[in-house]
């Protein structure tokens, strides 16, 4: 594979698409269940991170065990899908996976089954080699796992791989197979959080894919 052309990888939420404002609606609709507070968008992007239920606990100033934790991601999921309709791509997203000349594909933390579809009414698919969302009932853990099965099924070596993605979890596991890591400050993390990360950071998508080919 060309060094000019990694292999692009594409988180979808906080990143591809822009869903902030309902992620932060339904994480507060999760901790209203058990009478927690209400964090706002700025918290959200000062606070979150995976696993989640840390993140969970860390708001509610309790423990948050599997069980509970699972409890809150079904509310927390139910109220997401029922605003999906609401969401919009991020401005430039077409545009930045328009640009770039190498091969593409999407790795999400979000359900599978949700995922597939959503990704074909945007009209998107055709963009990706793959596309894989969370195969499992529960969500919320870390991404390192699944980006390895990813590149596993794409046959693809992490070196020749850069993740664009809006949170530290992303650039973890860009590591995690030797790859690297695009950070985008438009999605569910502070700028300021990634800027310290020492990676690469990107304003708009276009940016994050022209920082993707420099080396």
């Amino acid at each position: 594979m060309s060094s000019a052309h990694p292999h692009l990888v594409w988180d979808w939420n906080g990143t591809l698409l822009n869903d902030l404002d309902l992620v932060v609606a339904s994480t507060n609709a999760a901790f209203a269940s058990i009478g927690g507070p209400a964090v706002t968008a700025a918290e959200h992007r000062v606070r979150f991170r995976r696993p989640i239920a840390d993140y969970y606990a860390e708001v509610l100033g309790q423990a948050v065990d599997d069980a509970a934790f699972g409890q809150l991601d079904k509310i927390f999921h139910d109220v997401y899908k029922d605003g999906l309709t609401t969401c919009a791509l991020a401005h430039d997203a077409v545009d930045a996976m328009s640009s770039w000349s190498g091969s593409q594909s999407l790795l999400s933390m979000w359900f599978h089954q949700d995922l597939v579809p959503t990704v074909r009414t945007y009209g998107l698919t055709s963009h990706f080699l793959r596309v894989d969302g969370l195969r499992a009932e529960v969500g919320g853990d870390r991404k390192a796992e699944s980006l390895s099965r990813h590149l596993a099924e794409l046959g693809l070596d992490g070196r020749d791989v850069v993740l664009i993605g809006d949170s530290l979890d992303d650039a973890d596991a860009a590591l995690s197979v030797g790859g690297r890591a695009v950070l985008y400050t438009g999605g569910f993390t502070d700028a300021a959080r990634l800027r310290e990360s020492g990676h690469p950071v990107a304003d708009s998508l276009t940016q994050a894919v022209a920082l993707a080919s420099v080396r």
